[in-house]
C-alpha cells in the first residue's frame, strides 16, 4: 500500500534547538547533585538550525525499529508483530510472513531490527521481540532469518537468544540490536519493571537489566568478560530499561536507558562493569519517593556519562555520519518519547558538552537512523506512526 498525504503535509519546517529552553524545566529530584560538570543540563546548543520534515510513509502502527537495505528501502517493525518494507518512494509492503509469535501486550511486541553489512549477499535479518513463554510469562528474545528474494517471507528462522528468566510482566523489554566491529551482536535488555525482578539487574546469573553480547547465530561471543558467577553472554549489568544503543565514532557501544523520574542516563558500557540499578541511580520513583536508599554514587558502580532530569524517555540512537549536516559529524542523536523531540548531544573526550532538541512537541520519536545520503530518519510512535526524513532547512 502507499500512504497518500497532501503536498502541504509532506514538508514542514521543524523547530530549531533553541525554540524552548528545556533546561529551565524543574527537576524531578531537586536535591540530587551531579558528580561532575555537565553531567546533566549541559549548555543548550543554540545553532539556529531548522529541519525540513518529509513524511515518507504514514499509517504505521506503533513502529519501533528500522534499518536501511542496500536498495535504499527500509525494513521497519510494527510493535503488534508486523515487519514491512518501506521503499524510498513511500510504498509499504504487506506484512512479511514467517515471523515467530510475539506477546504484544503493554510495551511488548516486535521491537528492533537490523541487518549485517553483507545483506546484499545473504539477505539475513535479526530482530528482537517479546517472546511468550506460557502462563502469562514472557521475555526478550532475538531471532534471525533470511528474507526471501521477493521480500514477502522470512525463511530459515531461528531464535538465537532468549532472556532468562521469563516474567509475568508487560514492561521493560529493552531492546536494541547493534553489531560491533568484530561482528558480535549487542542485545540490550530491560529488568521487567516490577519490584521483584528489577532487583535481578544486579544478579549476574540472569539476563535482566543487562547488555548482552552474543555470536549472531547464537551463544556467547568471544571476548566477553569473565564475571564471577555470571552468565557468559553478559557484557555489563545494573541497567534499567535500555532502549537506545549505537556504536560511537570511537568504535565503542553507547547506550541510553530509561531511568526512574529524573534518571534517564547515557552510558558507554564497559566489559564486566556495574551501572548501579536499582541500588545506585539518579532520579526518584514515579511516586516521588526515593529509589532504594536514594544513593547516587558508590565506589564500585560506574557513573553515567550524562543523565536527564526531567527525563526525555529515550528510544533509538545513532551517531551522525553523513554529508548533509557537516557540523553534526560524530554527534549523538537520540529519540525522545516524553520530550517528543530529536535530542542531539555534542561530545568531547567522552563527555557531553552541549544538548539540543529539535521537533519539540511534534510526536514521540521511537527510533533514529542516518540514511545513506546523510538525511536523518526517524520513526514516530503512535497508532498512526510515520517514517520521516529530516534534511537541513532553508
Amino acid at each position: 500500500m502507499r500512504m497518500i498525504v497532501s503536498a502541504t503535509a509532506l514538508v514542514l519546517s521543524a523547530h530549531a534547538a533553541s525554540a524552548q529552553d528545556f533546561n529551565a524545566a524543574p527537576a524531578n529530584a531537586p536535591g540530587q547533585e551531579p558528580a561532575f560538570e555537565n553531567q546533566t543540563r549541559a549548555p543548550v546548543i543554540d545553532d539556529g538550525v531548522t529541519l525540513e520534515r518529509e513524511v515518507i510513509a504514514g499509517g504505521l502502527q506503533n513502529p519501533w525499529g528500522m534499518d536501511q537495505l542496500p536498495d535504499g528501502s527500509w525494513i521497519v517493525t510494527e510493535r503488534p508483530g508486523r515487519m514491512r518494507i518501506v521503499t524510498a518512494g513511500g510504498d509499504i509492503s504487506a506484512p512479511i510472513d514467517g515471523l515467530p509469535e510475539v506477546d504484544g501486550r503493554g510495551q511488548g511486541g516486535l521491537l528492533d531490527v537490523t541487518v549485517a553489512d553483507d545483506f546484499a549477499e545473504t539477505r539475513r535479518v535479526w530482530w528482537s521481540f517479546s517472546e511468550p513463554r506460557g502462563g502469562g510469562e514472557n521475555a526478550t528474545a532475538v531471532a534471525t532469518g533470511v528474507l526471501s528474494e521477493d521480500g514477502s517471507t522470512m525463511e530459515d528462522v531461528e531464535v538465537v537468544f532468549q532472556q532468562q528468566p521469563a516474567w509475568a510482566s508487560t514492561r521493560h523489554f529493552g531492546s536494541r540490536l547493534v553489531f560491533d566491529e568484530t561482528g558480535a551482536l549487542f542485545v540490550t535488555t530491560g529488568e521487567r519493571s516490577m519490584p521483584e525482578p528489577r532487583q535481578l539487574a544486579q544478579d549476574v546469573d540472569t539476563h535482566l537489566g543487562k547488555v548482552i553480547r552474543i555470536d549472531p547465530m547464537g551463544g556467547a561471543a568471544e571476548g566477553n568478560p569473565e564475571i564471577d558467577g555470571g552468565l557468559p553472554e553478559i557484557w555489563s549489568y545494573g541497567h534499567r530499561n535500555l532502549q537506545s544503543a549505537a556504536l560511537g565514532p570511537d568504535g565503542a557501544l553507547w547506550t541510553v536507558e530509561h531511568g526512574p523520574r529524573g534518571g534517564d542516563e547515557l552510558n558507554r558500557p564497559e566489559a564486566g562493569l556495574n551501572y548501579g540499578w536499582p541500588e545506585v541511580t539518579y532520579g526518584v520513583e514515579y511516586s516521588g519517593g526515593t529509589v532504594g536508599e536514594g544513593v547516587t554514587a558508590r565506589d564500585d558502580v560506574e557513573q553515567p556519562v550524562y543523565y536527564w532530569d526531567p527525563v526525555i524517555a529515550p528510544s533509538g540512537m545513532v551517531f551522525y555520519d553523513g554529508g548533509m549536516f557537516p557540523d553534526w559529524q560524530g554527534d549523538a542523536l537520540i529519540g525522545g518519547l516524553a520530550s517528543q523531540s530529536l535530542v542531539r548531544l555534542t561530545l568531547e573526550d567522552g563527555k557531553v558538552t552541549g544538548e539540543g532538541r529539535y521537533l519539540q512537541g511534534q510526536g514521540r520519536v521511537r527510533d533514529v537512523d542516518v540514511a545513506e545520503d546523510g538525511a536523518i530518519m526517524i520513526l514516530t510512535d503512535s497508532g498512526n506512526g510515520a517514517l520521516i526524513r529530516l534534511t537541513p532547512g532553508s
